[in-house]
């Protein structure tokens, strides 16, 4: 089947972190490319996060859940997509995540090579953590030409929001402060890794690569 329009597809991450700091590679592909429509392939839960980025035009959900190998369900979602995308960024690091881009015989797949992936990616790049010590440094890299430069700085996420919140929601949001003066607010975000004093010291370092 013949290609029809050039959009690119991101294979998402799973994290919400990691999502909001996708936003910057999503906005530099605009920036190189503004006339190519981006699709994001990514767990359910981001999709709040990704309907917020304009520059995406679909979110799309991997109904996978995080640590699942599901091969041949990730397969034939892959053939499912055959014919609609020119070229795909697969950003977790995980062999099974670049499965659906290979299986969509998208002509131009692009990630780092991770988990041995030389087979399911067409452009298997090498990281080199020295010059790209941050996630979103890698993440923006990817829409850079192999051997460029990451920009810096790196365009920095915007997330779109309502334009006004109404007198109802801000006077329930002050009666929830008010009524728990000394602990302050607390949430949970879904798909939040839990951080410890190990998994701190190596977030301050700015060293963690993307994974899925």
């Amino acid at each position: 089947m013949v290609v029809t329009a050039p959009a690119t597809l991101v294979i998402g991450p799973s994290w919400v972190g990691d999502m909001v700091m996708a936003q910057s590679l999503f906005m530099r592909l605009r920036q190189r490319q503004p006339e190519r429509p981006i699709d994001v392939l990514a767990p359910a839960w981001t999709r709040p996060l990704i309907e917020r980025m304009p520059e995406v035009r679909t979110a799309l959900e991997l109904p996978f859940a995080h640590g699942e190998r599901a091969l041949r369900r990730r397969w034939r979602l892959g053939r499912a997509l055959r014919g609609r995308y020119a070229r795909a960024l697969v950003l977790p690091n995980s062999w099974k995540s670049a499965l659906p881009a290979a299986a969509a015989r998208i002509p131009e797949r692009i990630g780092y090579r991770g988990e041995a992936r030389y087979g399911l990616l067409t452009e298997p790049r090498r990281l080199d953590r020295a010059h790209l010590p941050m996630t979103v440094q890698r993440f923006v890299a990817l829409a850079e030409p192999a051997g460029a430069r990451c920009p810096d700085p790196v365009p920095r996420p915007r997330l779109r929001t309502a334009a006004r919140l109404s007198m109802s929601a801000v006077r329930s949001g002050v009666r929830t402060l008010r009524a728990r003066p000394r602990r302050g607010p607390r949430g949970r975000s879904p798909g939040c890794r839990p951080c410890g004093p190990r998994r701190a010291r190596r977030g301050a370092r700015g060293a963690r690569p993307p994974t899925c």
